[in-house]
């Protein structure tokens, strides 16, 4: 048995009014093509950047067969969304990872093609 297989994998499944997201970093790049140490770009951010990976769920009783249950968060899964970098609860196990009360969730952020703007 490989050491990855014999490590438990973690589920978490957030509550009442939460969202978990995953921080996506911002280029390590400054505007003018200089690099930048790690932390220092965010130490001057005010807001993080993410992307929905978990909802709060309420359970259903369907006897359609199993299913995860209704979004009761208001947030979709898989949006892009921005939140002060002071908020949420960092997961022990994983830095990317943070559990925010909706309410700290300031805006969706939708991803559009340059194209499609013309």
């Amino acid at each position: 048995m490989t050491e990855s297989a014999s490590k438990p994998v973690r589920y978490i499944k957030p509550l009442g009014p939460r969202v978990l997201v995953r921080v996506l970093r911002a280029d390590e790049r400054s505007a003018a093509g200089l690099y930048l140490p790690q932390g220092v770009r965010e130490e001057h951010d005010e807001a993080l950047y993410g992307e929905v990976v978990e909802v709060a769920r309420a359970t259903e009783d369907d006897e359609d067969g199993p299913s995860l249950g209704k979004n009761v968060s208001g947030v979709p899964l898989g949006a892009f969304v921005l939140f002060p970098k002071a908020e949420g609860l960092r997961v022990p196990w994983d830095d990317q990872l943070r559990l925010l009360d909706v309410k700290a969730v300031y805006a969706l952020v939708e991803e559009v093609a340059p194209d499609a703007l013309q």
